[in-house]
């Protein structure tokens, strides 16, 4: 947050820029609140149709980690007029639309800008009943953690652009990246969830630190429970990591408390950065069974109970 700026704000806002979150949530009435996110970047894979479909994912995600369903869209773009073709653009929106579509969300308009680096992203709006709105923050002592998708995208990008990366897993990675969060939002609203992410450019690690930052609890992590990406693994060890992992794990270093045995690659796969990661849910212990079970039996098998909230004011993250 910037020193010295006054952000304006009224009874109504739920959600605002006083405490980090997915999304600003404002009510309208009783029973309906309106989620609103912004995300856009740069390509992370050469296809311009994957990359759309990749960037809307991410942008839409906030909206189910807030526990509520997208309704509207609008397209944000900077493109290189003259210096690229404008069938690249048009793949992108074709990429980004797809995903929209899939949500069940439609597309209202948007704004564009002459720019010498491409970007792409989605302005996203969405629905959730006041009673329904989860934060990153309202953990509960004794609840499961569970992820919904594996790490270490980050990891493998980077391998991607160094050209040592297969079709095969290339393939994989942006099949994962591109898959929306939609399932898992829409199965955990049947459950007792008390706090939900989604795991992106901070990492594992630092979106747990965000979840424990100001709650007067702490989390303690199975580390080998975290589910990861095997080739991931395999580039890390060789040292193939991007700078952001580091600086991730710099900033939340004074969080994180890890087990001498865990070894140095899944200290960097925890704060791997994550682009259109799994929601990160807090779910009550007696269900979590059932609830993995469910994601499960819906296609997500990668999802795992990875830890628990603890009672410890200390707010730190505990990997063992």
């Amino acid at each position: 947050m910037l020193k010295g700026i006054e952000f304006p704000t009224d009874s109504n806002l739920i959600v605002g820029l006083d405490r980090a979150d997915d999304a600003g949530v404002y009510q309208v009435s009783p029973d309906l609140a309106l989620i609103q996110t912004v995300d856009f970047f740069t390509p992370i894979v050469d296809d311009p149709y994957w990359f759309g479909q990749i960037a809307a994912a991410n942008a839409l995600s906030d909206v189910y980690a807030m526990g509520g369903q997208p309704k509207t869209a609008m397209n944000l773009v900077g493109f290189p007029l003259g210096e690229m073709d404008i069938e690249v653009l048009r793949q992108i929106l074709l990429g980004g639309i797809e995903k929209i579509r899939e949500a069940g969300a439609v597309l209202v308009g948007g704004h564009s800008v002459e720019d010498k680096e491409l970007k792409y992203g989605l302005s996203v709006t969405g629905f959730v009943h006041p009673a329904k709105l989860l934060r990153k923050s309202s953990l509960v002592e004794g609840d499961a953690l569970i992820l919904t998708k594996p790490l270490g995208t980050g990891i493998v990008n980077t391998a991607i652009k160094g050209g040592l990366a297969t079709p095969e897993l290339i393939e994989k990675v942006t099949r994962l990246m591109a898959q929306l969060n939609n399932v898992a939002g829409s199965i955990m609203q049947a459950y007792d969830v008390h706090a939900c992410t989604d795991v992106t450019g901070f990492g594992l690690g630092g979106h747990l630190a965000e979840m424990v930052q100001g709650s007067g609890k702490s989390l303690a992590i199975v580390s080998s429970n975290i589910p990861v990406i095997p080739e991931a693994l395999e580039f890390g060890s060789m040292g193939i990591v991007p700078a952001g992992a580091h600086k991730n794990r710099e900033y939340r270093e004074c969080m994180t408390r890890f087990s001498p045995r865990i070894s140095a690659v899944y200290r960097d796969v925890v704060f791997d950065p994550q682009t259109s990661g799994g929601l990160l849910i807090c779910c009550s212990s007696s269900q979590s069974e059932a609830l993995l079970s469910e994601l499960d039996a819906r296609g997500l098998s990668d999802c795992a109970l990875i830890g628990e909230v603890v009672q410890d004011p200390s707010e730190k993250i505990f990997f063992e």
